[in-house]
């Protein structure tokens, strides 16, 4: 059996995840989320009886802050952090991550993912593809899947997969749709990734954008349709010369009206941009199409 705690990002619920897995060596989290919900974090590892210096095993889908900013603070208490081989060096030495990230984000920085130090490299474990790892009695399968960003893991476990980012953000019932920020979204990787995942024949995928998904072909099926759908949406209007900052509000009110359409609630509209920015989106796909068509 696995624990969700919900880290209450922005003070909403449902919009990122942190799971844990009891084990014969300890507690393996899977997912840290940003350092802005260490708190939060700490409070859901209580619950369960456990303090973050007992946590020795902390596996990432990716280097993305919501899913790997906190994972630092784990390190520091001796905490393995198990992630893909193109995320290692940023681990290291995040400066890079940071001032990109700075650009974007400006002075919200510390509100949205808070302070992000470096892992000494002995505490960073790189996965391949395919590769097992087994810790107290249980074994986690590292499945390299790029699409939402090159250095994207999905982690096997038992028939679930914890899925990251590539299954997609689902909250509280709505519909799913994908998370496509800059700089390394690809259409088709994305699609062979999500192959790959069905090819495993899990019976639960694991969402970090929010909890369980019980239907794994249907939901990948809807996935694939609503990201050709979002990506060739934008692709129309960036063709017509719109830029960014004339996209987004555009594309704000197109996504808003697919999830009202859905039954989603203003309130759930709201959860739904907290995980999944509707800038970042924009942002991410027309940055892939400018590569694609150049």
């Amino acid at each position: 059996m696995y624990h969700t705690i919900d880290l209450h990002f922005l003070g909403y619920k449902h919009a990122i995840g942190s799971f844990l897995i009891e084990s014969g060596d300890g507690p393996i989290l899977i997912e840290t989320g940003p350092y802005s919900t260490f708190e939060n974090l700490k409070t859901g590892l209580k619950t369960h009886n456990y303090e973050p210096e007992d946590i020795k095993h902390v596996f990432l889908s990716h280097i993305h802050f919501d899913h790997a900013g906190a994972a630092w603070a784990f390190a520091k208490n001796s905490a393995k952090i198990y992630l893909h081989p193109f995320g290692a060096d940023h681990m290291r030495d995040p400066a890079r991550l940071v001032a990109s990230a700075s650009m974007i984000y400006g002075d919200q920085m510390d509100t949205l993912w808070g302070k992000m130090e470096g892992i000494h490299v002995e505490n960073l474990v790189t996965c391949k593809h395919g590769e097992v790892i087994g810790i107290g009695g249980q074994s986690l399968k590292a499945l390299h899947t790029p699409g939402h960003a090159k250095h994207h893991i999905a982690w096997k476990w038992k028939e679930t997969i914890f899925a990251g980012d590539l299954a997609g953000v689902k909250i509280e019932g709505g519909p799913v749709v994908p998370p496509c920020p800059p700089p390394d979204i690809n259409l088709e990787d994305w699609i062979n990734s999500i192959d790959l995942v069905l090819s495993e024949k899990p019976s639960t995928l694991i969402l970090t954008h929010y909890g369980e998904e019980k239907n794994p072909n249907v939901h990948m099926q809807e996935l694939k349709e609503i990201l050709n759908d979002w990506a060739y949406w934008v692709k129309e209007k960036w063709e017509e010369g719109m830029s960014n900052a004339q996209i987004i509000p555009l594309f704000i009110q197109y996504t808003a009206k697919h999830l009202k359409d859905k039954g989603v609630s203003d309130l759930g509209i709201k959860q739904y941009e907290a995980a999944n920015p509707s800038w970042m989106s924009v942002a991410g796909l027309v940055r892939y199409w400018k590569k694609k068509l150049a």
